[in-house]
């Protein structure tokens, strides 16, 4: 833990000091390496606590974080050197905040409904309001806490878009709907709100529920369809691997960089994958250009060759065939993952309840 100028270390072992690890830091902004260094952390005995002093850093300019690694310091019987056995992460530095310049909207860049279709010269579709998850092993369990059965029952995965109406004035689009379950009155009135941003595009989206809800959603997000040669992202958020709001303590601030096709979890069951939590942007780039997503202040972010429904259907990883386009989620939030093929379910503070919920993207051209 990080106090002040000071950083606490704990050893949890029973028998064991800490003489064989080496404790490394490093100040990244925005990702970016600007210091590192190794602390000189005196030998822990077991269970004990020991205050180390923090070096001076640097100053910063951004969103910056200080990252403290517990390292072997030589080879074991059963991992080499530099092998990390723990790390904690402290922020230095809050994000910068950018003023807004409003800009019109160009009405080209959007179809009929109301619904982007262009983006910098860049074919798009959405986004729009997504609820629906490739089930996961925890979520089709046959236990008490399944939540699958309940989904399917109220029709959550084949939920229908209609728009009730959209407005334009000065101040930019503003684009009504309701979206509803197949097999039930309930539903859920979207309305998203768009403005120029200088270059960029800013789209805030409310959500209000229509009915009582007794069932939690399986998530509550946007999704849109990029093109297919977007393959490569990178982003500034939770990585390096997919996390949940209840499965990510081994997710740390950073800057990463994956392919679509290495973004992926390869479950030998298919189901939801790949989630990145907490991201502050995230960059798309190929062939045809690129595009950028801004949080305000963060989201969740999943990228696929295939849709959810793709995923849903597929009971092997070669079922799951690339389709012509690159599918983008960039979500509020997912219902938690739980235990409940072999434990308890999500428990409440994890639980997604349908409630009113609104959201900021920025959507700007490469």
């Amino acid at each position: 833990s990080v106090a002040g100028p000071r950083l606490t270390v704990t050893n949890l072992h029973d028998f064991t000091g800490t003489a064989h690890l080496r404790f490394r830091w490093s100040l990244e902004t925005e990702g970016e390496p600007v210091a590192e260094g190794v602390l000189g952390a005196e030998d822990v005995p077991p269970q004990g606590s020991v205050a180390v002093e923090l070096p001076a850093l640097p100053p910063v300019t951004g969103e910056s974080w200080l990252t403290v690694r517990a390292e072997l310091a030589g080879d074991t019987a059963w991992a080499a050197a530099g092998h990390e056995v723990a790390f904690t992460q402290h922020r230095v530095a809050a994000r910068r905040t950018v003023s807004r310049r409003p800009a019109p909207l160009d009405r080209d860049d959007f179809d009929d409904s109301g619904t982007l279709a262009r983006l910098g010269g860049l074919w798009v579709r959405g986004p729009r309001l997504d609820v629906w998850r490739a089930p996961t092993d925890n979520d089709r369990t046959t236990n008490a806490d399944a939540v699958e059965s309940r989904w399917r029952a109220l029709g959550l995965h084949r939920v229908t878009h209609r728009v009730l109406g959209q407005e334009w004035s000065d101040g930019g689009l503003v684009v009504r709907t309701r979206v509803a379950p197949a097999a039930t009155d309930l539903g859920l009135f979207a309305t998203y709100h768009w403005a120029g941003d200088g270059p960029a595009l800013l789209l805030r989206v409310e959500v209000r529920p229509d009915g009582e809800w007794t069932v939690p959603l399986p998530r509550m997000g946007l999704r849109m369809a990029v093109p297919a040669g977007l393959a490569e992202v990178e982003w500034f958020g939770g990585g390096p691997g997919e996390a949940y709001a209840d499965s990510c303590q081994a997710m740390r601030v950073g800057r990463y960089r994956r392919t679509v096709e290495e973004w992926q979890t390869p479950y030998p069951m298919p189901q939801e994958n790949g989630n990145r939590r907490r991201v502050r942007w995230a960059e798309l780039r190929g062939g045809d250009g690129g595009l950028r997503f801004e949080g305000a202040p963060v989201f969740d972010l999943t990228v696929r060759r295939w849709t959810s429904e793709d995923l849903d259907a597929a009971r092997h990883p070669t079922d799951l065939v690339p389709g012509p386009v690159i599918w983008v989620n960039l979500d509020l939030a997912q219902h938690g993952l739980g235990t409940a093929s072999c434990g308890p379910g999500v428990l409440p503070e994890y639980t997604l309840t349908a409630a009113p919920a609104s959201w900021t993207v920025r959507f700007l051209p490469l």
